[in-house]
């Protein structure tokens, strides 16, 4: 049941983490962006055949979690690392405001009505932590959430709980949990806030929200601290990316989900004999043609 690997970008699964600690930047040893992108096509490849026995034993399925800051590359990490997938067994969700028929729900239904299915892969780009990260920074959204009491000292540990819970009960079942938290720094942050107002083609991704929000990163970074280190576990480890350069960020992605996919008892199904013994019947009449 057990999925993490060793990587300097592995979250503490014993609740010792110091997001301080974690890098924003690629270590001094970084190889060069021509080499990031060799790299990251091999793995794109490797994924790829990966994926193809996961769907065909279909008994495990994977699901990749992102969290980070506005700008810190999800999208464009996600379409990078997921380039080589098949899109029959695939499937992303972005998780925003809830709906009104979401509220009528606990936190983790408008999640978990959405989990890929055996053999196949699914990416949430945003998830159920929203509810311990924006949630928490802007905790007045709980008197909207229709819940029938709220004690703001223990709301955020029930709901770690709740994650923790939610992630071994699908780990029990076959599915895979990969999180991925993309570590932007706030200087980097605002570069790309820049230059989605100075390029006409990126405006669309820039509101007046996303500089509000800055306001709040003191407020934001204690609560990925504590959400964070509250839920990485050995069947549901956490990776802290250093994202302020986006090639490495991509590989360290695809390196980590190749990685967790060749840990796993993969394997192509075998036919029972008198399948195999049909299939060769087959093969000579085709070939009599």
């Amino acid at each position: 049941m057990f999925t993490e690997f060793p990587s300097p970008w592995l979250v503490p699964t014993d609740g010792t983490f110091d997001l301080s600690s974690f890098p924003t930047e690629p270590p001094g040893d970084a190889v060069s962006k021509k080499q990031y992108k060799k790299r990251l096509k091999k793995l794109v490849k490797r994924f790829a055949e990966l994926q193809d026995v996961l769907y065909a034993y279909d008994r495990f399925a994977l699901l990749v979690v992102f969290q980070a800051m506005d700008a810190a590359g999800k999208d464009s990490t996600i379409r990078a690392v997921m380039s080589g997938v098949n899109p029959a067994g695939f499937q992303v969700y972005s998780f925003k405001q809830p709906s009104s028929n979401e509220l009528d729900h606990d936190f983790l239904w408008r999640t978990a009505k959405s989990l890929p299915q055996r053999g196949r892969i699914g990416v949430f780009n945003r998830s159920y932590y929203e509810e311990v990260l924006v949630v928490r920074v802007h905790s007045g959204i709980l008197k909207f959430q229709r819940l029938p009491y709220v004690d703001e000292s223990t709301v955020w540990e029930e709901r770690f709980e709740s994650i923790r819970t939610h992630e071994e009960h699908l780990a029990r079942n076959g599915t895979v949990v990969v999180k991925f938290f993309l570590n932007v720094s706030k200087d980097q942050q605002k570069r790309r806030f820049l230059r989605r107002i100075d390029l006409p083609e990126k405006n669309w991704k820039f509101s007046k929200s996303d500089v509000e929000e800055r306001g709040y990163w003191r407020d934001y970074m204690h609560a990925y601290q504590e959400a964070v280190g509250a839920t990485s576990k050995p069947w549901a480890p956490w990776y802290c990316i250093p994202a302020d350069d986006k090639p490495f960020a991509r590989l360290a992605v695809a390196e980590t989900i190749v990685n967790t996919l060749e840990k796993l008892p993969l394997e192509y199904p075998t036919v029972p004999k008198e399948k195999a013994a049909e299939l060769k019947v087959m093969r000579g009449e085709l070939e009599k043609e």
